[in-house]
């Protein structure tokens, strides 16, 4: 499977110790990258959206829900939105290449696990839905928490997808897979919320409304709000919708005072509203001058989001990730070597062995680019697990396990690094002449790569209490260590 994105909903935006323990928990997990955390008190509600592989992205939905089913209780839990469960919705969302089919698969792995392992009632929604009658959020959540609490494991049409029919504090979890939504917020300069309710009711396509529009009446810190889910803004899109809502305004006397979004927005979105409000003619996207700049040319190939992604004061990513970044230059520049060499006929007599070359240091370029994000996972969890309660039966099983895993990562990075020095010292001899020197400052960052992956090895055997594995652990580094001082020195002697 491929890319997904996740923007998953839980019933708690007060506390934010709650919300940091969320997460924590998701990005605890290698592979998945935040995108967005939005929390709203008045809601209680807080918005969190990831991205990654889809495995990866199902694990760390799993994990977010095990998290927020030990801190939240819906029994006391009071907000705005409408909710069923501490992890309320977790919608699984198809990027690039990947099919709705893979997210309705993934959708219903995942509510399997969370109904079979944690408990929790699950019912699945949109894509993935089993039953018409619950493709749609709104009637799934229906009389909210308080009503489901009374009717699950009495009423036949409650009866959860996966999980037990059960009432818990962590309610239910609405699990499904669909296409991209704009959740976007309109104030009134009204205190009346049933003003906001009528025109939620005329606007959305229930109602008989706009096509694409979810839309619910709510009183937010003493203003009326028209809260709405944007289910499709090509169909619908979002001026079309601040139009209606200003025409419904009119009828009762008041007015828009601003509007929000929460969570993240596509960008052509904001554009289509950009040219329609501007009135602009044969407008190009590849006029806007940052998106120009974030476009890869010839001479514009530097990741600056990676450089300010280390430069920021957060603990990762680090040192750890950072030599892995350094073993996969080091394999990127074998394989620019390669590919100067197979590709000229001048080297054919050595193509079968160079594309053999080839073959092996792309995949440990691609390992050690996973490895760059498992070291900085490796490490959240670490913090993770010093955040469970002190009385927690398997805290101190829970700890040990994530050192142990903090150190075996980094000592991937070495042993993959240090892999490529047989490859690269191959290409510096038998590969494009003009391009030798390429292979040997690849030497350099592979060696690079194994001691800063070491040494992060020795730091967190500091924390390590079996003493046998610290030894193990240590052989190995002092292994690798030598192996880069040998392969250097070979390299760049020639």
């Amino acid at each position: 499977m491929g890319l997904v994105e996740s923007i998953m909903n839980f019933s708690e935006g007060r506390r934010t110790e709650v919300v940091h323990a969320i997460r924590d928990a998701i990005t605890a997990v290698a592979g998945v990258q935040l995108l967005d955390v939005q929390s709203d008190a008045d809601h209680n509600r807080t918005v969190i959206s990831f991205a990654g592989e889809a495995e990866a992205v199902g694990e760390a939905a799993f994990q977010a829900t095990r998290t927020a089913q030990g801190l939240i209780d819906l029994d006391t839990h009071r907000g705005e939105h409408p909710r069923i469960g501490a992890t309320d919705v977790v919608p699984f969302v198809p990027l690039g290449q990947t099919s709705m089919k893979q997210c309705v698969a993934l959708a219903r792995k995942v509510g399997k696990r969370i109904g079979e392992e944690l408990g929790i009632a699950v019912y699945l929604y949109e894509e993935a839905a089993t039953r018409p009658e619950r493709q749609n959020l709104a009637d799934v959540r229906k009389g909210e928490y308080e009503a489901w609490r009374k009717a699950v494991g009495v009423d036949a049409a409650r009866e959860p997808d996966f999980g037990p029919a059960v009432a818990t504090p962590a309610g239910a979890t609405v699990v499904g897979a669909r296409q991209p939504l704009i959740a976007y917020n309109i104030y009134l300069n009204t205190t009346d919320v049933e003003i906001a309710k009528k025109i939620a009711k005329s606007i959305r396509y229930l109602g008989g409304g706009l096509r694409y529009v979810k839309a619910l009446g709510l009183l937010v810190d003493g203003r009326a709000q028209i809260s709405m889910n944007l289910v499709n803004f090509r169909g619908t899109p979002i001026h079309r919708v601040q139009e209606l809502v200003r025409a419904e305004a009119m009828r009762y006397g008041v007015t828009i005072t601003e509007g929000e979004v929460i969570g993240l927005v596509p960008q052509d979105a904001l554009f289509d509203a950009a040219e329609h409000y501007l009135q602009l003619n044969n407008f190009r996207r590849d006029q806007v001058l940052e998106a120009k700049l974030a476009a890869p040319s010839g001479d514009n190939w530097l990741p600056n989001s990676t450089l300010q992604a280390f430069a920021a004061g957060t603990p990762t990513p680090g040192g750890g990730s950072a030599a892995a970044l350094a073993g996969a230059l080091a394999g990127s520049l074998g394989q620019m070597v390669a590919n100067l060499t197979v590709s000229r006929k001048k080297y054919a007599a050595v193509k079968p062995i160079i594309a053999a070359a080839l073959e092996r240091v792309s995949e440990a370029t691609t390992n050690l680019g996973k490895l760059a994000l498992a070291d900085s996972a490796a490490f959240n969890a670490i913090s993770v697990a010093r955040k469970l309660p002190d009385d927690q039966a398997d805290r101190e099983q829970q700890m040990a396990a994530a050192i142990v895993h903090a150190c075996e990562i980094p000592l991937q990075v070495a042993q993959q690094a240090a892999s490529l020095f047989a490859d690269l010292q191959l290409l510096a001899t038998q590969g494009n002449v003009n391009a030798r020197t390429d292979a040997q400052v690849g030497g350099y960052l592979a060696y690079a790569a194994v001691n800063g992956a070491c040494l992060n090895v020795l730091v967190n055997l500091g924390d390590l209490s079996d003493s046998q594995q610290r030894d193990v652990f240590s052989a190995k580094v002092a292994t690798l260590r030598q192996q880069a001082e040998q392969g250097l020195q070979q390299l760049v002697t020639l």
